[in-house]
């Protein structure tokens, strides 16, 4: 589920700059994820911003498509490793890590809960990735309904290095990638580029220039009716829906206890820390 970054959590007080930010231009609502000192991990505070700007853009008449993008060299790291290792340490226990990293917004079911948010948004979700991509930020990717990656994008499952695995993020991925592909990347880490993720189905297309690759893809999406958009998105997204209908609580249980696990915990101290884990030969 996660990447993330060893860098500070970043305030939350009232006063400090949003880390979504929104534009509006023909029918196209634009989110920005804009927390680039942290990789734009899924802190907490970034994740309530995203479900509110997804959520205003369900409600607006005006938005046929969101364009969901970044700031920084990074798309998005994953979860907020600074967060996730506080909350582990609280736990103690599996029992209660469970419980505890379940309930937040960058827990196993907040993160359920964020990529549900996208594929059942009535609106096509397009992602526009030119930096890194990684663990859990493949997650949000693949909730994507449609993507573009350029020729700056990298991808990595990382979990398996971190003594973790990419559970909740397999429901939107699994169904759309392809099977050896998966298997490779979950299991080695490796990074691959943007033509690789095409390839695999991880992403819609890869090019040169994203911008202008998705001018065919928005100028027809802002050409679809809202109903017609809704109706034809709920066809190709019945199956992704069906395996978080099945599988969220298991993958999430999953989750949260490699999470409190001893071997999670000295990985991701490792990665905040940066040296190498134990078991690294």
């Amino acid at each position: 589920m996660t990447d993330a970054t060893p860098d500070a959590t970043p305030d939350a007080s009232p006063a400090a700059a949003p880390l979504v930010r929104h534009a509006h231009e023909r029918g196209v609502t634009t989110l920005t994820l804009d927390s680039p000192h942290n990789r734009n991990a899924l802190s907490r505070r970034l994740v309530a911003e995203l479900h509110a700007a997804l959520a205003a853009a369900a409600a607006s008449d005006d938005t046929r498509a969101v364009l969901l993008t970044h700031t920084g060299t990074t798309f998005c790291a994953g979860a907020d490793l600074s967060e996730a290792t506080e909350e582990a340490g609280k736990a103690g226990k599996a029992e209660e890590a469970t419980a505890g990293t379940g309930a937040s917004a960058s827990g196993p079911l907040g993160l359920v809960r964020l990529l549900r948010a996208v594929i059942e948004l009535p609106k096509p979700v397009v992602a526009k990735v030119t930096g890194h991509v990684r663990a859990g930020g493949l997650g949000l990717l693949g909730a994507c309904d449609l993507s573009v990656a350029g020729p700056g994008a990298s991808f990595a499952f990382t979990e398996a290095r971190l003594g973790l695995a990419p559970a909740v993020i397999s429901m939107p991925l699994l169904p759309r990638m392809d099977p050896r592909a998966a298997a490779r990347y979950y299991l080695t880490g490796e990074r691959f580029d943007a033509a690789e993720a095409a390839r695999t189905g991880l992403v819609t297309l890869a090019a040169e220039d994203p911008d202008a690759a998705l001018e065919p893809v928005l100028a027809g999406l802002r050409k679809g009716s809202p109903q017609g958009l809704a109706a034809s998105k709920a066809l190709v997204t019945a199956e992704v829906l069906r395996v978080f209908d099945r599988d969220t609580a298991v993958l999430a249980d999953t989750s949260a206890r490699l999470f409190a696990s001893d071997e999670a915990r000295e990985g991701m101290t490792a990665f905040l820390q940066r040296r190498e884990p134990s078991w690294a030969r």
